[in-house]
């Protein structure tokens, strides 16, 4: 009989699935928000409407949920075929009805929340591949998950803010962000200095520009969403931050 509670002995674990799952709420009501005529306005991710972000959102979820199969089971379950089923489902699930992508949203997310309440303490360290090719742990799933659904119920455009995120939520996307950023090579020249924290994060040794704002706005910029109430030392041109995924 499926379990009715997570089978999760790590309290690290459980702390990241509660801030998925909170995301997830988020994200649902940022989209309960939206009239089905608000559907076909843009996002704030050039290129896509609302609706591309909510048909990513949705195939996402189904997305993690074959990757937790694969954790489940030993039988591997990419993600997606390969990188054009990607563009293809969010292409194609951008063209539903209104009615059909919240039932995509929210038929997936409970097939995602069943998964990761059923998965053994065991499964949870089992390697699955991301998307990406990269080779992690099940229990990447949860930040995995966190990431898109908090960002992109801001990306919906109709008053989502990275000030609404938890501040533990905003100290770990700016140590992933950062720690990309250090493992690539890039940004080595930006120091960035969060207002309302109190420490800085240099990506290089030799840092020449700093860059400072609360760490919601720092957030926000990093991950490529604008740069208000961004500021440079000596008033420089606040740069375009470095590619993070």
């Amino acid at each position: 009989m499926p379990a009715r509670h997570d089978q999760v002995d790590d309290p690290r674990l459980a702390a990241s699935l509660l801030t998925a799952r909170r995301g997830t709420a988020y994200f649902a009501r940022k989209l309960a928000e939206l009239s089905d005529a608000d559907f076909d306005a843009p996002s704030l991710l050039p290129g896509w409407t609302r609706r591309h972000i909510i048909a990513h959102v949705g195939y996402n979820a189904r997305a993690l949920t074959r990757l937790l199969e694969w954790a489940a089971t030993g039988i591997e379950t990419p993600m997606y075929a390969g990188p054009e089923q990607r563009a293809k489902e969010i292409d194609d699930g951008a063209t539903l009805t209104p009615i059909a992508l919240r039932h995509l949203v929210s038929h997936a997310t409970v097939h995602l929340n069943v998964e990761w309440r059923d998965l053994s303490p065991t499964a949870w360290h089992a390697e699955v591949r991301t998307a990406q090719g990269r080779t992690v742990l099940a229990t990447e799933t949860a930040w995995m998950r966190t990431r898109e659904v908090w960002i992109h119920a801001v990306d919906l455009n109709n008053g989502g803010s990275f000030d609404d995120f938890p501040p533990d939520l905003l100290d770990a996307l700016l140590t992933d962000i950062t720690s990309t950023w250090r493992q690539r090579g890039t940004g080595q020249e930006l120091t960035l200095i969060p207002t309302d924290r109190n420490t800085t994060i240099s990506i290089g040794a030799h840092p020449t520009l700093q860059i400072t704002g609360t760490a919601a706005e720092l957030t926000r910029w990093a991950t490529g969403r604008g740069t208000t109430d961004i500021f440079t030392a000596g008033d420089r041109t606040v740069p375009r931050p470095p590619r993070w995924v």
